[in-house]
């Protein structure tokens, strides 16, 4: 049976590209994450906190802060915690996260959230929240590792 030229090219180019694609996703890895935020908010909202990065069996320091925009007001503490997938090193973490969202809480509440920055790293997150807060927003997050 004779193959063409042009088909063997076609096959060994996307054989090529398939082969790029897996060892850049097998590369990538995923760590645990855990923070908390401080919120306060009437409309216009901020948002401070901290917490720990755990990659390939080191701790990280990491730095969270944020602004909100849209309906809300109170004051809260968030303790969230989950995973950060589709990274190579734990400074892929850092970046701007945003989200669109709405929720609330007077005491206690729970909240949980995906969120991707611009290097492809996602978080998965569920948190507990403590305080009075209505939000129905457009938000966004950065997080530092330190």
């Amino acid at each position: 049976m004779k193959v063409s030229p042009k088909l063997r090219t076609v096959a060994a180019a996307a054989l090529t590209v398939a082969a790029i694609s897996f060892a850049g996703s097998a590369q990538a890895d995923s760590g645990k994450i855990r923070f908390f935020v401080y919120k306060a908010a009437f409309f216009v909202g901020g948002s401070g906190g901290e917490g720990t990065l755990t990659f390939h069996g080191h701790r990280y320091p990491i730095s969270v802060s944020g602004i909100s925009g849209g309906f809300a007001f109170g004051a809260s503490k968030t303790y969230f915690q989950g995973t950060v997938s589709h990274i190579r090193r734990a400074r892929d973490v850092a970046g701007v996260y945003g989200a669109v969202g709405g929720g609330g809480a007077l005491g206690k509440g729970a909240q949980m959230i995906v969120m991707t920055n611009d290097k492809g790293a996602q978080l998965e997150l569920s948190g507990k929240q403590v305080g009075l807060q209505v939000n129905a927003d457009l938000s966004g997050i950065a997080i530092k590792v330190k």
